[in-house]
Order: structure tokens, then C-alpha cells, then sequence
């Protein structure tokens, strides 16, 4: 049997197990009902049509599938008179779900349209040329350049590494922005950037001599600074995720070299892989706590991470939260622009730009706090409410054809022959699920930490040494 037709019986029988399932007003199901017919029609052209590996348009589908199906059919089956509320709080109201369906579709639409569009515009004849790695004589020095740069991180940041494996990540005291994004998102990356650097010089020059035994023993050294700064008791899922994955295609590339296998990969991961991770990356316990009550782990499996039960958890609040946009909108009217900035100057720190906007994220999440129960303001607010807050429907189609250039402009990375430029395209299209998620500036800010670090900086290395 073909892997397409596994593929595309798995994605069947789950959608004929979800609709059956449905417990709604008809008006709701017609309106989930086309939402569900422009991915599916999506997705088969990627399985069917599409002849390049595009591992961008498989990470759209599956969210689109997982966070804007899936999910709020799950949640909105599950509301009755008991608990008439998504669980970012938010009232049930059939008319909301309806807009925010068709917002999705809008989405949707414009952005697979303008996908086809951008792809079929003539590139430059130097695009289309795949060049051999250019290996000089100077790479072994910029990788020990590279791995003396990590040592010395790993220098100065060794206790704060060691207080986040001891301590439970959701409890340590709150890190400046700034500070995070320099450490995290930049600092902590550059180790990937090594293995990349690495790992291709070897597979690169077959012949064993003094460059390529340093090579490899600073491969291995990366490797382990690199679960050393990653790992389940120091980052979230949205962070480790794209970090593994873009490995495994690394070392393994003809596990996920199609559109089929990737697609298989990534939805059998967000749907079991994703909800087990959490039983870790979501524990409220120090490591000595588990190690004395492995019984913790259990019950923090029960709590956050279930498979039957992740769904209807805040994991997956990105329709709900589309809905809460539309409340604010109704209620504040739009932004005109106003949270664009935000995204686009994060790095400007707040004690510098006093009236600097509030992530969109917290934006909603402060309304939820003022108009439900809700305590807290971490939120997620996807891609389509970004567009929707700032200019309405004219912002979700904005949003639409401006995440398709993207996704274009990285596919040519991909496929430009650049190994460095390759491994931080297949990167964006693993983080492309955070980015799609929301909020915008997280999902941006948290990109251009390791473009750097895993692109730029050993390009700019290279090019200095030489």
C-alpha cells in the first residue's frame, strides 16, 4: 500500500470519527463543514499535485487541521449547561463560531492562492542552480571558533542552566524579554549552528585526516551542549520541537524527504508525540520532587497531557481565541496597525520605548481577564487574528499573501543548494507552526534568534576567517 494512501485513510477515518461526533446547531457544522473542504482540497494537492517537497504547506495543513478543526469540534461537542465556555473561558456563542469559520476560510483561501502565485513567478536563472557545499580551507577554524563561543556560554551560563534542569521551568522567577531572547533564542543556539556546520563538512569530505577527526570530536561536543541547553527540564515544546525535528531531517533526511512521510511525521507527532511531551515540559515539580514521586509524571499526564483529553486543553485555544479577538474588536474597535509595530521592533526594549504595544496574546488575554474568570493573560493568538485586530478582514488577507511570500522565499532557500540556508528553511517550516499559532511577536522574535545564531553567524565566520 502507498504511503499517500495510508496518509490519506488516517486523515479520513479521524475527520469521519470527529464530524460524527459533532454535537451542534447545523448552522455551525455546514460552517465547519467548508472550513474542512478548502484543507482538505488544500491538502490534496500537496499529497497529490505538488511535485517539490514542501515541507511548509504540510506544517499549514496540519495546524490549520489540528487547531481550527479538530480541536474546536472537540470543544464545542463537549459544552453544555455545565460548562458553557471554551476553556480560555470564553461564553459559546454559535454566531462567533460562524465568523471565525469564515475568517479562517478567508485565510485559507487568499493564502493557498497567493502560495500558487508566488511559486509560478519565474525565478532568476542563479535560483534554480543547486552548487556543491563550499567547503574552504578555513572551516575547521570557524568551527573552533564556534565551539570556543559555546564553551564560554557554556562557562557563563552553567548555573542558570542548572537552576532551570533542578527547578520546574513554569516556576522559576520571570526573565527580562531581552535577556531571554539574547540567551535562549541566540546564545543557547549557536551549539545547532556547529552541528550543522559540522555534520556537512564530514559528509562533504569522505577522506579521514586531521581537519575532519577535529571536526567530528567538535560535532559530538556540540551535540552535547546542545541537549545540555535543550531539553524538556529548560524549554517548552515550541522551542524543542522544531529543534528535534530539524535533526532527525538532518541525520535522517529520507525519513522525511516527501510530502507523504512528512506529512505522516508531523501528524502523528502533534497528535501522540506533542501530548506526551507535555507530561514533562508542563510538570510543576523540581527534578528532586520526581525523583522521590515518580507518581508526579502520572499525574501530570493526567492533567496537561492525556491524549484524549489534549484537544480540549488551552494547548489548542487558537480558535477560541480568534473568537475573543472579534469580541475585543466589537467592543474596542481596530488597532489600525498599532500591533504590527509591536512585531516588527521587538528588539527595542520597553524601558527605551515606554508605549511600546503588549503582545496581541496578552492583549486578548488582558480582555478575557476583565470580561470571564480568567487570571491570567498567557495566550496564544493566531496568525489570523494578527490580520483581524489590526484591519479587520483587509489584515487577515494582508496576512495571508504576506506569510505566503515567506513561505515561498524560504521554499528557494530550501532548495538553493546552501546547506546552511536548507537547514534553517526546513527550521522555519517546523517553527512555522509556532509562528501560525501566535502571537506574532513571540513567533517572530523566537525565528530570529536562531537564524542568527544557526545561519548569519557561521556565514559571517567563514567569510571573516577566509
Amino acid at each position: 500500500m502507498k504511503l499517500k494512501t495510508i496518509v490519506t485513510f488516517l486523515y479520513l477515518c479521524i475527520s469521519l470519527i470527529a464530524f460524527l461526533s459533532f454535537n451542534c446547531e447545523p448552522e455551525v457544522w455546514i460552517s465547519f463543514s467548508l472550513s474542512f473542504i478548502v484543507i482538505t482540497a488544500i491538502a490534496y494537492y500537496h499529497l497529490n499535485i505538488e511535485n517539490n517537497f514542501s515541507p511548509f504547506l504540510t506544517s499549514f495543513i496540519i495546524f490549520n487541521y489540528l487547531f481550527f478543526f479538530i480541536a474546536p469540534v472537540f470543544q464545542i461537542s463537549s459544552i453544555d449547561d455545565l460548562k458553557p465556555t471554551f476553556e480560555n473561558d470564553l461564553v459559546y456563542s454559535a454566531s462567533s463560531v460562524i465568523i471565525t469559520n469564515c475568517l479562517v476560510i478567508l485565510f485559507n483561501l487568499i493564502f493557498f492562492l497567493s502560495y500558487l502565485y508566488f511559486r509560478q513567478i519565474k525565478q532568476s536563472k542563479k535560483e534554480f542552480i543547486k552548487p556543491e557545499a563550499n567547503f574552504t580551507y578555513n572551516t575547521p577554524l570557524a568551527v573552533l571558533v564556534l565551539l570556543f563561543f559555546s564553551l564560554i556560554i557554556l562557562y557563563f551560563n552553567y548555573d542558570y542552566i542548572i537552576t532551570n534542569i533542578i527547578e520546574s521551568v513554569y516556576t522559576l522567577s520571570k526573565e527580562s524579554t531581552s535577556s531571554l531572547l539574547l540567551r535562549k533564542k541566540f546564545l543557547f543556539f549557536i551549539p545547532l549552528g556547529g552541528v550543522v556546520l559540522t555534520l556537512n563538512y564530514l559528509k562533504a569530505k569522505g577522506n579521514i585526516n586531521i581537519n575532519t577527526m577535529v571536526v567530528f570530536i567538535s560535532l559530538v561536543i556540540f551535540l552535547a551542549l546542545l541537549f545540555f541547553f535543550k531539553n524538556t527540564f529548560t524549554e517548552k515544546r515550541n522551542t524543542l520541537g522544531p529543534i528535534y525535528i530539524a535533526l532527525i531531517y538532518l541525520f535522517f533526511p529520507k525519513w522525511l524527504n516527501s510530502n507523504a512521510k512528512f506529512f505522516l511525521f508531523l501528524f502523528l507527532s502533534m497528535v501522540i508525540a506533542f501530548p506526551l511531551l507535555s507530561t514533562l515540559t508542563h510538570i510543576d515539580a523540581s527534578l528532586d520532587q520526581i525523583v522521590e514521586n515518580p507518581k508526579l509524571i502520572y499525574e501530570s499526564f493526567i492533567r496537561f497531557g492525556s491524549i484524549s483529553g489534549a484537544f480540549e486543553s488551552l494547548h489548542y485555544d487558537a480558535f477560541s481565541n480568534i473568537m475573543a479577538t472579534i469580541e475585543y474588536v466589537r467592543a474596542y474597535g481596530l488597532t489600525w496597525g498599532y500591533q504590527f509595530l509591536g512585531v516588527c521592533f521587538f528588539f527595542i526594549p520597553r524601558s527605551i520605548w515606554s508605549t511600546k504595544p503588549i503582545s496581541s496574546g496578552e492583549l486578548i488575554g488582558d480582555y478575557l481577564v476583565q470580561t470571564t474568570p480568567r487570571t491570567f493573560t498567557n495566550l496564544s493568538n493566531a496568525i489570523v487574528s494578527e490580520g483581524y485586530i489590526n484591519l479587520g478582514f483587509l489584515g487577515v488577507i494582508f496576512m495571508a499573501i504576506l506569510l505566503a511570500y515567506f513561505v515561498v522565499k524560504f521554499m528557494r532557500w530550501y532548495r538553493s543548494g546552501d546547506y546552511l540556508k536548507e537547514f534553517i528553511a526546513f527550521y522555519f517550516a517546523i517553527h512555522l507552526i509556532f509562528i501560525l499559532r501566535g502571537d506574532l511577536t513571540n513567533g517572530f522574535s523566537y525565528f530570529v534568534g536562531p537564524l542568527l545564531s544557526v545561519y548569519f553567524l557561521p556565514k559571517v565566520l567563514i567569510k571573516v576567517l577566509k
